[in-house]
């Protein structure tokens, strides 16, 4: 089996390695391709991957490309994990809109759009170049903005899904507290990318095994305090609404409160990249052959594991169906949504492709702000595919976290004004 990382060069990369090390049995890889066309870091990181595979006693070979076409000649399975103009444009992602008293974040609000209008085209010409070399092949989207990057994906007619790590987080964490394995832990996970709660979670009796027991108020009850603490939000208020909401959800639910906390504390672009110069030093030594505990400070845990279910699921090397949280289309399971949302809730996954599994009525505090993010969304991926000031103005007008006419238009000069060097049409 061959497999391919667009963005190979990322310090990021060593996870997903020692993932694909630790859990041949389930992927058995022979061969993985690093992507990237920055080919110092590069060359980097294909060292110490192919020391971890060495460690764990995984023959797979490593090699490097920086042609996409031909990295992923032949793979069955082509992640994307990118992120155009580095965490230099992701700093000002996390900082302009803050100028307006707006949330700077990567993937929420303003900076959201940024990241996504500069994302969208690379993104289909790289999939364009997997459909012209290997139009069989798997295309799994872990770059963010993931449900506006996996709807260009899907829309365009790519083989592609997409994958986050908050609801794997969120089952690691849950089958800790309860003192369980995490494969008993399903979760009732409802929204969109980055936009999603637990309204459920059932402890099953064996690995993808109907029935089990609905757990969550059990886990309320007695570990209320330190999921609320987990969130940073307030423990009542999540005793009341009877869910766990995605820890994004208090981009929306303590905005205010947030963008002061942001002016005082600085970026997260600009902590990742004091992490991520420690982790090139480190990568750098020939000794080093495991995952660096820093690595957990730079973000996405789990994952290495939750990629390596999804893909083996995908290409059917256990030849089992099984349920995974994933980004996908919503064909209706949503009724409130398009069909051509991407909706994030679990599906059945096997080598016939996502089946996203039905879910019972969204309660309307949650639904209203699903269906306001998917029309923001829409608009978002309109702009990055046709460009043009008017439409990111309408993006940003629709977006529950702006929706004001002075407003958008700030942010609507500022997204230009920081993003000219990576839009075209700008």
């Amino acid at each position: 089996m061959k497999l391919a990382i667009v963005g190979g060069g990322s310090t990021y990369t060593p996870e997903l390695i020692d993932g694909f090390a630790r859990l041949r049995d389930t992927l058995p890889i022979g061969e993985l391709v690093l992507i990237d066309p920055a080919v110092d870091r590069l060359e980097l990181i294909a060292g110490l991957a192919r020391r971890i595979f060495a460690k764990q006693g995984h023959d797979a070979v490593v090699s490097t490309a920086t042609d996409v076409t031909a990295g992923v000649q032949g793979a069955d399975a082509v992640l994307l994990q990118l992120r155009v103009g580095g965490q230099a444009a992701r700093n000002q992602d996390e900082t302009w809109p803050l100028e307006c008293g707006c949330v700077g974040q990567e993937t929420t609000g303003a900076g959201g759009l940024a990241k996504a209008l500069r994302t969208v085209p690379v993104v289909l010409d790289i999939a364009e170049q997997v459909r012209r070399t290997n139009p069989d092949a798997w295309i799994v989207d872990f770059t963010n903005p993931v449900g506006i990057v996996t709807r260009a994906l899907q829309t365009a007619g790519h083989k592609a899904v997409g994958l986050c790590n908050v609801a794997i987080g969120f089952q690691r964490k849950f089958a800790a507290h309860l003192g369980v394995d995490p494969e008993l832990v399903r979760l009732d996970h409802v929204g969109l990318n980055h936009l999603t709660w637990e309204r459920g979670v059932t402890l099953l009796d064996a690995p993808n095994a109907a029935g089990g027991r609905e757990v969550l108020p059990q886990l309320l009850a007695e570990h209320g305090a330190a999921i609320a603490a987990d969130l940073h939000l307030p423990e009542p208020v999540i005793r009341r609404l009877g869910v766990v909401p995605s820890y994004y959800l208090r981009y929306f639910y303590q905005h205010d409160l947030v963008v002061e906390e942001l002016k005082v504390k600085g970026s997260r672009a600009a902590e990742v990249s004091a992490i991520e110069a420690q982790l090139l030093e480190m990568y750098a030594d020939p000794a080093l052959d495991t995952k660096p505990e820093l690595l957990g400070k730079r973000g996405g845990a789990f994952y290495s594991e939750a990629a390596v279910q999804l893909i083996a699921s995908l290409l059917g090397t256990d030849g089992r169906t099984t349920v995974q949280v994933v980004n996908t289309r919503n064909d209706g399971v949503l009724p409130f949504l398009p069909d051509d949302a991407v909706i994030e809730v679990p599906a059945e996954v096997d080598a016939a492709g996502v089946r996203p599994l039905p879910q019972r009525p969204v309660e309307p505090l949650y639904a209203g702000l699903i269906a306001g993010v998917t029309a923001y969304e829409h608009l978002a991926l309109d702009a990055a595919l046709r460009g043009g000031r008017d439409r990111v103005f309408d993006a940003l007008l629709a977006h529950p976290l702006v929706g004001q006419l002075e407003l958008a238009e700030q942010l609507t000069d500022r997204l230009l004004a920081h993003n000219r060097d990576h839009l075209s049409w700008a």
